[in-house]
């Protein structure tokens, strides 16, 4: 048989187990999953990835890099005093002032770069490194790191708000990465240098340096340096000015600093660990607030000034712009230290206002100045402000009269009262009487009221003419159509009326400080100004200030009004300025408002280079002085106040004497002005000789009667009769104490006869030579 052959022993069956059965299978199916699972994680990783790379793709092309934020483009405008170095304040919306990287020294770049961003000269705005290391470390609960490059902080002031999401970091990164492509890292470096906070209000690291070492970024050496880049990881509890514990952070930091720049090899180990030993020297730093004092004020004028001529509210908080001002710091400390001096004792700021000017003749720069009270107590600057005027109006009358042919020898009314027109009356202070022929010397001497009205009068258009004087010396007129010159630009209440020479116009003591100026000039009158110079942020000179004189008033005129002047403080209600010691005219004023009330106090007086009015006034500018004050004399406060004022502001300044007075006389309008004409003199007759040498024995002859005698009704005091320029006279005045209110002064003294004396002490060698000539000749 053939076929296969069949093993021997029984045919066995064998069956496999349940588990046996399934094993391959399950295996494959498992493996087959897992490759399943890995499989779709790569896709959706690659899917996520793709559509990451997409988004930041769209992301990239759609964010732009914005404009700036405004604030930080913005750069602090500094105003600085006359001479466009020494500051006296700023302006800014932050204290910022930018300066080039080459004006930075390495110090400064190589600390910050090592205390804020090590990789910053290598990585490309970003540092995906730096990321990964801050988020382990937080999460292992350490110190919070920040993985920001400094691009990416940058970015975040310069372009971005502070907000912390998740959206402001994604538009850091990407305009971080944008930015880096678009500029330079010393771009990038000097804008960040520029723009960071530092504390103590100081953006940048020039601000920065003058806010901690009071000096620039420039001049700072190795520890300074290290100390500025410490600051920028918490610059309000590093300050060291905070207590110990803010200094031993400091020093803390500042040692990790240098250990970072040691190992980045920007400074050498030895370098390194001798500066950790101990932190720089901080210098005392005036913090007093930004418009505290007499600064609040100036600023104050300074803006409104830039406004005026044509700058920018942005322009002057931000524009870093420099401007230099006519402000000398001599000037306004004078201001500031002579009201101090002189003003009484016991009187609140918030009462008394007292405000001081002082001008430079021939130019109009505004040198110093006082407002009152301290601007953030009040921001009412009475230099501006002003008040009734007073008598310090009498130079423009004495300037009108003397144009129109009235000449200082020329007499007036000085009796009192004097009826006028309308049948209202005018007093002197006191109702006192001066004779009814004083001549305008004594008049302004003694500043006697009912003269000046006679002289008023006794001119064509007298008020008209008077006003038209004082806006040619520089007093603005009572209303003006638009923006003119003057501090300020009108002068209400200046109209013309009788009355106008006492003085019933609110004048500023600027404005009349200006209008004494152009007599002490010559009577040529510059527009008053504070600002001399701006320049831009750029470098560019913008605008530089060109004096605007003309020839307001001839200088004959001015030499005789000023000799007036110059009379009222020798011998007149001005005599408190007599300390001053130097060649100087001057008028007081004391003013009486509608109710009778003196109002106010002033003295304006000038030498040939400072012209300077200060005055007194009460609460709301218009307030009862007599009776409040000791004294309401303008020779009382105002005058010695303008003694200590000028003492300080004149030092070191060459002695310059006023010119002779021209004595002009003209051909007046009215008649009965003329100068006093004196009784001939006793006439002496000679005895006949005798052949022996002796000396005659002259006798007298009846003296005539004049045909017209000056009235003498109560005359005053120290009041001589002898009329100005009469050799003959002999009488000797004494010293008074008599002041003029309602336009008039205090202090006084006797006529002129100062004036008299010199002729009559010049005649006596001429009598000796004749007397010697007739013994010779007798001989």
């Amino acid at each position: 048989m053939s076929g296969k052959r069949r093993a021997a022993g029984p045919a066995v069956t064998k069956k496999q187990t349940p588990s046996a059965q399934g094993s391959g299978k399950e295996k494959s199916s498992g493996r087959s999953r897992w490759k399943k699972v890995g499989i779709a994680v790569l896709v959706l990783g690659l899917l996520g990835s793709l559509l990451g790379v997409g988004a930041f793709i769209v992301l990239y092309q759609t964010i732009d890099v914005p404009r700036p934020n405004e604030e930080f483009e913005t750069q602090t405008s500094f105003v600085y005093y006359a001479d466009g170095k020494q500051q006296l304040g700023q302006f800014a919306k932050q204290n910022r002032e930018s300066i080039n990287l080459e004006e930075m020294p390495d110090s400064v770049k190589d600390a910050v770069v090592a205390a804020e961003d090590r990789t910053f000269w290598t990585n490309r705005g970003i540092d995906p490194k730096g990321i990964v290391r801050a988020a382990f470390s937080n999460a292992r609960g350490n110190d919070t790191q920040g993985a920001s490059t400094i691009t990416q902080q940058y970015v975040k002031i310069l372009y971005l708000t502070q907000e912390r999401t998740l959206t402001r970091k994604v538009k850091e990164a990407i305009i971080s990465l944008k930015l880096q492509r678009e500029q330079s890292k010393e771009q990038i470096l000097e804008g960040y240098l520029n723009t960071i906070y530092f504390g103590r209000g100081a953006y940048g690291v020039q601000a920065a340096a003058k806010a901690y070492f009071d000096k620039d970024a420039a001049d700072l050496d190795l520890k300074e340096s290290v100390v500025i880049a410490s600051l920028l990881n918490d610059p309000n509890d590093l300050d060291p000015s905070n207590g110990k514990r803010s200094k031993k952070d400091l020093k803390s930091r500042y040692a990790a600093v240098l250990n970072d720049m040691a190992e980045e090899g920007t400074v050498s180990a030895d370098q390194a660990d001798k500066a950790a030993k101990k932190l720089p020297k901080f210098p005392e730093i005036e913090q007093d607030s930004q418009y505290g004092q007499q600064r609040g004020h100036v600023l104050t004028m300074v803006r409104k000034e830039l406004l005026d001529l044509g700058y920018t509210d942005e322009q002057i908080d931000g524009g870093g712009l420099r401007v230099t001002t006519t402000f000398t710091e001599k000037a306004m400390n004078a201001a500031v230290q002579g009201v101090v001096e002189a003003r009484p004792d016991g009187f609140s700021d918030k009462q008394l206002h007292i405000g001081v000017a002082t001008v430079e003749p021939g130019t109009g720069a505004i040198r110093g100045m006082f407002g009152g009270q301290d601007y953030l107590d009040s921001q009412l600057n009475w230099a501006v402000a002003g008040g009734q005027a007073g008598s310090t109006m009498k130079a423009a009358a004495l300037v009108a009269a003397i144009e129109q042919g009235f000449g200082l020898e020329d007499t007036f009314e000085g009796n009192s009262p004097l009826e006028l027109p309308d049948g209202n009356l005018v007093e002197n202070q006191g109702d006192e009487d001066w004779g009814s022929a004083i001549d305008m010397i004594t008049a302004t001497e003694h500043s006697v009221n009912t003269a000046f009205i006679d002289m008023t009068l006794s001119m064509d258009d007298g008020p008209d003419a008077i006003i038209d004087a004082a806006n040619r010396m520089g007093i603005p007129p009572s209303k003006a159509p638009k923006k003119g010159p003057g501090f300020p630009s009108t002068s209400p209440g200046l109209e013309p009326i009788t009355g106008v020479s006492l003085g019933n116009a609110t004048v500023s003591p600027i404005n009349m400080a200006n209008a004494y100026a152009t007599l002490a000039n010559d009577g040529v009158a510059a527009e008053p100004y504070i600002i001399e110079k701006v320049v831009l942020a750029n470098g560019e000179t913008d605008y530089q200030h060109k004096v605007d004189d003309s020839k307001a008033i001839e200088e004959d005129v001015t030499s005789d009004v000023s000799y007036a002047l110059q009379k009222n403080v020798q011998e007149g209600s001005g005599t408190a300025a007599l300390e001053l010691d130097w060649p100087s005219a001057g008028k007081t004023g004391t003013a009486t408002n509608g109710d009778g009330e003196v109002s106010s106090a002033w003295f304006a007086g000038y030498t040939r280079q400072l012209s300077t009015a200060v005055m007194y006034v009460r609460g709301k500018g218009n307030e009862q002085l007599q009776g409040w004050l000791p004294s309401y004399f303008g020779g009382a406060y105002p005058a010695e106040t303008w003694t200590a004022v000028m003492q300080r502001a004149m030092e070191g300044l060459p002695v310059e004497e006023f010119p002779e007075p021209a004595m002009l006389d003209g051909d007046a309008p009215t008649e009965g002005h003329e100068p006093y004409t004196p009784p001939p003199s006793p006439t002496r007759t000679q005895q006949p000789s005798t052949p022996k040498p002796s000396t005659p024995k002259p006798s007298e002859s009846p003296t005539p009667t004049p045909t017209e005698e000056p009235t003498k009704t109560n005359t005053p005091p120290g009041q001589t009769n002898c009329p100005p320029l009469n050799p003959s006279c002999d009488e000797t005045p004494t010293a008074t104490d008599t002041t003029t209110a309602a336009g008039g002064g205090g202090g006084g003294g006797g006529g002129n006869s100062a004036y008299v004396g010199d002729l009559a002490v010049g005649r006596v060698p001429v009598l000796l030579a004749v007397a010697a000539f007739r013994e010779w000749w007798i001989l």
